[in-house]
């Protein structure tokens, strides 16, 4: 199965000049837990959670009807082409402890994905349940004993 057949296509994004008030109001609104950062002609680059917001601005007290997408987005988004194998998009989601995932045609948005589209789907619901476990768990710490 590829990923356009179970990601959702109707996306909602911000620029990088947004404020996180926007975004905030933006992932209240629409119920989801991040927003893709676009550029005006859809070329993606960023995303902002509500866990940015929440961490990078409101958490050290940083007005959010002033500061920008731009300074507290995450940067360097992995994404995924429509035609990928479902699989292949868990196994990222996994490996990256990501729940969401921008789907990309040519660099522009055209999709998200999330643990819970892989979710509604039986024939997906092991590949979302172990994505969802990896994802779960703390990062590994690398020490002397590693």
């Amino acid at each position: 199965m590829k990923v356009s057949q179970l990601m959702s296509s109707s996306v909602v994004s911000v620029t990088p000049e947004d404020t996180a008030a926007n975004a905030a109001r933006l992932i209240a609104r629409n119920n989801v837990g991040s927003l893709p950062v676009c550029m005006e002609d859809g070329k993606l680059r960023g995303i902002v959670t509500d866990r940015d917001i929440v961490t990078r601005c409101i958490a050290p007290e940083s007005d959010p009807e002033t500061t920008k997408v731009r300074e507290i987005m995450t940067r360097g988004v992995i994404s995924v082409p429509p035609e990928a194998d479902i699989r292949e998009a868990a196994r990222i989601m996994s490996g990256e402890q990501i729940r969401r995932l921008p789907v990309t045609s040519e660099g522009k948005v055209v999709g998200m994905l999330s643990l819970g589209d892989m979710a509604k789907t039986q024939s997906f619901d092991m590949e979302a349940s172990k994505a969802l476990s990896e994802i779960s768990m703390p990062p590994r710490k690398y020490g002397k004993d590693n």
